[in-house]
């Protein structure tokens, strides 16, 4: 018992130094702040020059004025002309998708947390400077598609003297992979068939293998990658046709309040955010400079550790990273290239790679090593290091708490099925309390996770 309380520790230990830490210090949106209420009998309209219909600067699940999902691109045309003009001047061939968007709730047919839904923009605290620009960005590429989503409501105000209203989107596209990383789009057009403009959302999210769900990222990247599409249209004047107007709606996510505003005049187009490059460097000390750094002390220890290197370790190491990464992969590869697989299909054919074949191949690889904290440490470290690869595999740079606790849950739960599948925890019984405790823990979790409780 005492054995098993000091693996649970070290277990913990790691999974915060190599997960959780790493997470909370240098993600920008860990924070899980509340959505803001605003008065569901006065909420402010805002309302496009020239117009007189307008809308409220964010989305929601349902009909309840909650400051969630804020709004952050205005085009000054109709929907089927700003599609058409994507369709003309886009270097990329539009193309139909014929995704089935689903959340973990359908899969487990149960309903989740509506703060877990998968565009519900929520939390972190960064703010960009609230000043007024035009902005000056080189033309893109534009492989924007049709897509579907979770549906999200906006108000709209006709302006007329009808009363205000919820609605869904007109429209939603996508530029990326639906189980890897993408751009998601939302638009909506005016109540007012005089008024012409339409109202966009637009953020970026990856696919999470551990929740099935999709993961919003943030929204500032995805408006600049919408604005540089746009300005690629010849119809666009960059400095008279893009502005930047502010919504009063920063605070969710990334959002800073400052929408882009674009005027087709004669033809136009909607979409905002830029694609921001991500550089990571990793900085090594000379091979020379850390020798002379060891003592003797140090020396022994590391050959130690060497020499308790067993093949199923690497083994071990090999398996976790492959079925992670492997069904990051195979995801990507089936939406794209089986298109007889609706994306429930998919799901179905690759989530028991994670919820099932993860600890049974981890249990099957561990028995047949010897220490019980060897083991443990090994199939976490494994977990840790598929986790973070898995991340720069999507370009994903922020996570909301919940993912952060998820996370280190599932790299305990995995570390303590191994150890207590080892040899040395196996002498007297192979059902021990180490490999109860793991395999309570990692249904537990995902189990909760998909029921949206976690």
């Amino acid at each position: 018992m005492r054995r098993s309380i000091v693996v649970t520790a070290v277990l913990v230990i790691l999974a915060f130094l190599f997960v959780g830490g790493p997470s909370l210090l240098f993600s920008p949106s860990t924070a899980d702040i509340a959505p803001e209420k605003a008065d569901a009998s006065d909420p402010e309209i805002v309302t496009p020059d020239g117009s007189e219909s307008g809308f409220w600067p964010y989305l929601n699940a349902r009909e309840a004025h909650e400051k969630r999902s804020p709004l952050n691109v205005i085009v000054r045309s109709d929907a089927e002309t700003v599609v058409r003009q994507l369709q003309e001047h886009g270097d990329k061939e539009w193309k139909e998708t014929d995704h089935d968007h689903f959340d973990a709730e359908e899969l487990v047919n149960s309903t989740t947390n509506g703060s877990d839904d998968e565009d519900d923009i929520v939390g972190g605290d960064l703010a960009s400077e609230d000043t007024e620009t035009e902005q000056f960005l080189s033309p893109t590429e534009v492989p924007w598609s049709t897509a579907d989503g979770a549906t999200r409501l906006a108000y709209l105000d006709p302006g007329n003297g009808d009363d205000a209203y919820w609605t869904t989107e007109t429209l939603q596209l996508e530029d990326g992979e639906y189980y890897g990383y993408r751009y998601h789009i939302r638009l909506y057009e005016s109540p007012n068939p005089d008024d012409q403009w339409v109202v966009m959302q637009t953020h970026s999210e990856h696919f999470d293998w551990f929740t099935l769900r999709h993961r919003v990222d943030g929204v500032e990247q995805a408006q600049y990658r919408l604005e540089k599409d746009l300005m690629s249209i010849p119809a666009v004047d960059e400095r008279e046709d893009v502005t930047r107007v502010n919504l009063g709606n920063s605070g969710p996510s990334d959002a800073n309040g400052w929408a882009t505003n674009v005027d087709l005049v004669s033809a136009a187009l909607l979409f905002t955010l830029g694609l921001a490059t991500r550089r990571d460097r990793l900085l090594e000390p000379a091979k020379s400079e850390l020798d002379e750094r060891l003592t003797e002390t140090d020396r022994t220890r590391i050959e130690a550790a060497t020499d308790r290197i067993e093949a199923g370790h690497l083994v071990l190491v090999g398996t976790v990273i492959t079925i992670i990464l492997g069904v990051r992969v195979m995801g990507v590869a089936l939406d794209r290239h089986a298109g007889v697989l609706s994306v429930h299909m998919i799901a179905a054919l690759l989530y028991p790679f994670i919820a099932l074949g993860l600890p049974i191949s981890t249990y099957l690889i561990a028995r047949g090593l010897t220490s019980r904290l060897d083991a443990a440490v090994v199939a976490s470290g494994s977990l840790a290091v598929a986790i973070w690869l898995d991340y720069g595999f999507v370009n994903l740079h922020s996570l909301p708490i919940d993912v952060v606790v998820q996370r280190m849950l599932v790299v305990v739960a995995l570390g303590l099925i191994a150890g207590g599948a080892a040899k040395r925890a196996t002498r007297n019984s192979p059902l021990n309390d180490l490999l109860l405790a793991g395999i309570a823990l990692w249904v537990i979790v995902l189990v909760g996770t998909l029921f949206g409780y976690l």
